[in-house]
């Protein structure tokens, strides 16, 4: 009878431990450029209703980060990014959307340990030596070139306005092309010329997943595949949304990001 009843505990432990559920890895959310961490506020929404631990990154030099832009650096990005998953406890997937590609590579340069997944949306995905103008300047289909306003005198870039809407929020609808020139906000030069250096020992071994989004204006769907090509990840899916999808189609967008992090 002992025996039987040690038995039946033991089988009983362990259904239960097969029942508990996994852990949820954290999701480090990073925009990109001319934008701020708001962009993220219905992804992180549902992110959040569906269990997981989010904390969306406000770069340096944005208004609720205020810094001057010839203070920026691509650095002082990647070092707000690697302070952001410190805080968490477990390894975290982080997401960085268009220049915040290459962020989070810097971050993940700097810290591979604490990093679970990185997923790319619609986001450069460099390799050693890359910056967003060299990465930009091989991109023929892309449509934000001509629209690109730079400031030397104000260490700034900025996106012309009238060029907003279609760039940003092509296939979204009016109430948010008319919403979203004037959220579009200017970005310091430094860090867009900036090399990221990254090294097979980091970088290299840190899991990898690709959000494409094939409408979009600012990094051309084909230059998306070049550079997956070019930097093979784990895993791809596709939103059929311009650049934005965070705010085209925020329920697409937490799936994908979801499915990345399994």
């Amino acid at each position: 009878m002992k025996t039987f009843v040690a038995a039946l505990a033991t089988s009983v432990f362990a259904l239960s431990a097969n029942a508990m559920p996994t852990e949820k890895a954290p999701i480090v959310l990073v925009h990109g450029a001319f934008e701020n961490d708001q962009v993220w506020g219905q992804v992180a929404a549902k992110l959040r209703k569906d269990g997981y631990q989010v904390v969306a990154v406000d770069l340096p030099g944005r208004p609720g980060n205020p810094m001057a832009p010839d203070k920026v650096s691509l650095d002082l990005y990647r070092d707000a990014v690697v302070k952001t998953i410190g805080s968490v406890k477990r390894p975290a997937v982080v997401v960085g959307h268009s220049f915040g590609g290459i962020v989070i590579s810097a971050a993940a340069e700097q810290a591979p340990k604490k990093i679970k997944t990185l997923v790319y949306l619609a986001a450069y995905l460099p390799q050693d030596g890359d910056s967003l103008v060299s990465l930009a300047q091989r991109d023929p289909d892309a449509k934000i070139g001509p629209h690109l306003q730079i400031q030397k005198d104000k260490g700034i870039a900025s996106i012309e306005y009238s060029a907003r809407a279609d760039l940003f929020a092509n296939g979204g609808p009016e109430d948010l092309r008319k919403a979203i020139p004037d959220l579009i906000l200017d970005e310091p030069l430094a860090p867009l010329a900036t090399p990221v250096k990254l090294t097979a020992a980091n970088f290299g071994k840190v899991d990898k997943a690709y959000i494409h989004t094939a409408m979009d204006q600012v990094i051309s769907p084909a230059f998306q595949a070049k550079m997956v090509a070019a930097t093979p990840v784990r895993v791809e899916y596709a939103l059929p949304t311009g650049h934005t999808p965070f705010l085209t189609d925020p329920d697409g967008l937490a799936d994908a990001i979801e499915r990345a992090a399994q």
